[in-house]
């Protein structure tokens, strides 16, 4: 079904991401995996090259440096010829407000900027390969967010979920602009959330937040019932064509109020735009 594509995947090292380059590489596609550990990069290749005979590419990247996402993607478009699909997995939650290398509120540039400056500088290329396909991994935390636009970096009452939910829902917003400019070029842009899963998810945090997270570890879904929603969108004929939608289980269902605000998400568009250097660079809407 997937023979013949090539898959990316950020957060390819451990949860939803190491399941999801699992389950496309059984179904035939070539994949891109990013991570920030070249030691749990290689195991990550071993173990898809036994259960597939393929050997995946390997990239290491610390996506929370604006620098390395741009070196990322230089090294993809050395890389490969044509990109598919691309999975925006990589993400966290941390526990007290800390910056990013390149002075950004960690959480912010690592779940929303990277993937927001990512997925950009690959825009001609997975053009090119048209019809294809863009999926973001956001979360149910979007629907209590709220885009601080008077502190985006959260320098007055942080705390770790305030964070967190912004930047998620910074994501569907970005999902659903991104279909806007990219009517007519085949191209289509979709979000999800994947479930409450079992993962390294939130390993960098501390204190309450990391507590919480170990507590209700048990009662969460396996990595692979986390993946069937990115799978299915990246490799399902039933959402060809599909966009600006956000999904659970498989099926599209409604996002939160704010996040179909189209002024709120031009505003964000056109900061993260100036926050990574993209001015001038990305598509504009259909239409304008």
């Amino acid at each position: 079904m997937m023979k013949g594509r090539v898959v990316l995947v950020t957060g390819a090292t451990s949860g939803i991401g190491k399941a999801t380059a699992r389950g496309l590489a059984k179904m035939g596609a070539s994949m891109v995996l990013v991570g920030r550990s070249d030691d749990r990069l290689a195991a990550v290749g071993e173990s898809i090259a036994r259960a597939t005979g393929a050997s995946p590419a390997l990239m290491r990247a610390d996506l929370s440096s604006m620098a390395e996402v741009r070196d990322l993607a230089d090294r993809v478009r050395a890389k490969v010829g044509r990109l598919d699909v691309l999975i925006n997995n990589a993400g966290t939650i941390v526990g007290k407000r800390r910056l990013s290398v390149d002075g950004f509120e960690y959480t912010f540039a690592l779940d929303h900027l990277s993937p927001f400056l990512l997925t950009n500088l690959l825009l001609d290329l997975m053009i090119a390969s048209a019809p294809s396909r863009i999926i973001t991994v956001s979360s149910a935390a979007h629907y209590a967010g709220k885009i601080h636009f008077d502190d985006l970096m959260l320098e007055r009452g942080y705390r770790p979920f305030k964070a967190y939910s912004q930047a998620k829902l910074a994501n569907v917003m970005f999902a659903y602009e991104l279909a806007r400019r990219l009517q007519g070029t085949g191209v289509t842009s979709n979000c999800l959330h994947p479930g409450g899963v079992r993962t390294r998810f939130g390993n960098e945090a501390s204190g309450l937040v990391r507590f919480g997270l170990v507590v209700i570890r048990p009662f969460e879904l396996s990595p692979e019932m986390g993946a069937r929603t990115p799978i299915y969108l990246a490799s399902s004929p039933e959402v060809e064509g599909v966009t600006g939608r956000y999904f659970v289980r498989e099926r599209a269902r409604q996002s939160s109020p704010i996040s179909y605000d189209r002024g709120a998400a031009r505003r964000l568009w056109e900061i993260c735009a100036r926050l990574t250097g993209l001015e001038g660079r990305a598509p504009e809407v259909a239409g304008d």
